[in-house]
């Protein structure tokens, strides 16, 4: 490691435990060394490595031109995620706790759904921990999924101040499985990339109810682009709008859960059981997989429930996606 020599992806993790700060340290890109010294970075490390024996590799994720790698401790206690540049210079570098959380009460929908989505997505944030899905720490939106298109590793092609230049933009989302419509809001602007919506955060939305209990919410559609109303019955694969960039978004995508109530900020989200079985997680690829057994969506399949309260499911969500691929 003499030199400018750099510590491949693959090498990593043994570097960061055989005490290899300053070869790390210069790697990092000039804006993460920004924010904090060598000497910061060096005690930071030691600490972080105490009662650690081996870093065992959990994933690994491609998002344009970064690679996301995710180790954890052999105690399952801690967890070092970075995300590295096609030259395998650092742009971003976490270490924290590895939490997980037990499922309670009902862990997987009941009903089979595919994503939102007619062509093929890119899973941005997806998964079963929070550092490959932000979402995971809030109980409300701990399964949720953001979707956004690349292309040649980036989202748009352009002046990226434009959403139309977005290749997410104006694509058509469908309804991931039969249901009726109870919420619809379709009047907020789209943002101009990299602005966000604090005070609208779902932005344009959908919520349908698929069966007692069970809603998907669908979020951040185009301003005025949602073609069905409250108490509308839809099938799987109807289209029900198009992809936008409203609400707490900072370019155009779409956010997807299941959960438990129509707008409680309570909503249990729950694990979403796909038609063709997948588990998607971030890098994948996510694509329309419609269920060969389904059967037509009736208002019948519903009971009766506690009508839900009037606050918003996404109060509190931050639906930043990444803009490292703006150019």
């Amino acid at each position: 490691m003499k030199g400018n020599k750099r510590i491949k992806p693959d090498d990593f993790a043994a570097a960061f435990l055989t005490k290899a700060p300053k070869v790390i340290y210069r790697q990092f890109i000039d804006e993460l060394k920004g924010g904090i010294t060598l000497d910061q970075f060096e005690k930071m490390i030691i600490t972080f490595n105490q009662d650690i024996h081996q870093f065992y590799l959990k994933h690994i994720s491609h998002l344009g031109a970064h690679r996301h790698y995710l180790w954890v401790d052999d105690k399952r206690k801690k967890a070092l995620s970075v995300y590295f540049g096609e030259d395998d210079m650092i742009h971003m570098l976490t270490m924290k706790p590895f939490v997980e959380f037990q499922d309670y009460g009902k862990s997987v929908s009941d009903v089979s759904y595919t994503m939102p989505v007619k062509e093929e997505w890119l899973v941005f944030w997806g998964g079963d921990n929070e550092f490959i899905n932000y979402h995971y720490v809030y109980g409300s939106q701990r399964y949720a999924y953001d979707l956004l298109m690349m292309k040649d590793g980036v989202t748009h092609t352009g002046d990226p101040s434009d959403n139309k230049n977005y290749y997410a933009f104006d694509k058509a989302i469908i309804a991931p499985a039969g249901g009726k419509v109870v919420k619809v809001v379709n009047k907020i602007r789209d943002n101009t990339p990299g602005e966000m919506n604090e005070k609208r955060p779902s932005g344009n939305h959908v919520i349908i109810q698929h069966g007692p209990q069970e809603y998907s919410f669908i979020a951040h559609f185009k301003k005025e682009s949602i073609t069905v109303e409250e108490g509308d019955i839809v099938q799987q694969g109807d289209v029900i709008g198009r992809c936008g960039n409203s609400g707490n978004s900072s370019e155009p995508h779409i956010h997807f859960q299941v959960m438990d109530k129509a707008r409680a900020v309570r909503a249990k989200s729950f694990r979403i059981r796909f038609a063709d079985g997948s588990t998607p997680v971030q890098g994948d690829i996510a694509k329309p997989t419609l269920d060969p057994d389904r059967k037509r969506f009736t208002p019948e399949l519903l009971k009766s429930e506690k009508k839900d309260d009037d606050r918003s499911i996404m109060e509190a969500v931050s639906d930043s996606v990444g803009r490292w691929f703006r150019r």
